[in-house]
């Protein structure tokens, strides 16, 4: 904080920080961009190339064209909330003039902080709160390492799909949580929804991987699509 109270070094640190932030993004753009020529792209099959000229088809036109539909789709989207209705994902709250004598008695941030934020209400402890709100996110980022399971895509793991939705909805749940007052049944539910949302991370995908009988994965995408292609005709 700079002191002992909330002050101008608080507010210059974040201030700074938000600075910062667009340049780490950029950064994981390129990160992005590199493994997508590296490593390749997913695909719907949720099997790995093994032949180039069977398994691929060219970047271009093909998902040129799919990303320029979603990006279309998106800005439109976009457009109508910037242009017509700025203030309706917002908070009233944040149109009061600051007062540092008094802080306003029920202000969230953005609704896609909300799950996080209900995370960080969850916690008794003000430090343990934000070790929590911040290992939410640091799940998220060691995914790759939690899942033990051989078979990658949701498509044949049919127990995994189940438990995906569940995940889902418990964020969800965290959300609307994080926008209700931290009183009463509303942090109990939160601290319950909290419990889960590590469990899936640290409990439930560790162990699913290793008693998880997935469903015979296709030698190759030609093959999942063809068999696909079968299965409609008939």
């Amino acid at each position: 904080m700079g002191g002992y109270s909330v002050d101008n070094p608080t507010l210059n640190r974040f201030f700074s920080l938000h600075y910062l932030l667009p340049f780490m993004i950029a950064a994981v753009v390129g990160l992005h961009v590199w493994a997508l020529h590296v490593v390749g792209q997913n695909n719907p099959a949720g099997v790995d190339i093994k032949d180039v000229e069977k398994d691929s088809v060219p970047f271009t036109p093909h998902a040129t064209m799919k990303d320029a539909t979603g990006i279309a789709a998106f800005v439109m989207l976009y457009a109508w909330f910037v242009f017509f209705i700025p203030n309706f994902l917002g908070d009233a709250d944040n149109y009061i003039m600051a007062n540092p004598l008094q802080t306003p008695p029920h202000i969230v941030p953005e609704w896609y902080f909300l799950p996080f934020y209900a995370i960080l209400r969850a916690i008794p402890s003000k430090l343990g709160g934000v070790i929590f709100m911040f290992g939410a996110i640091v799940m998220l980022v060691i995914l790759p390492w939690l899942d033990t399971s051989r078979v990658r895509s949701a498509v044949y793991r049919p127990i995994y799909k189940i438990l995906f939705w569940v995940f889902i909805a418990c964020v969800i749940g965290l959300g609307y949580l994080g926008s209700q007052p931290p009183e009463g049944g509303a942090v109990l539910a939160a601290r319950i929804l909290t419990t889960y949302y590590f469990a899936h991370f640290l409990v439930i995908l560790p162990l699913l991987g290793l008693f998880e009988t997935p469903k015979e994965v296709p030698a190759s995408i030609n093959d999942a699509v063809l068999a696909k292609h079968a299965q409609s005709k008939a």
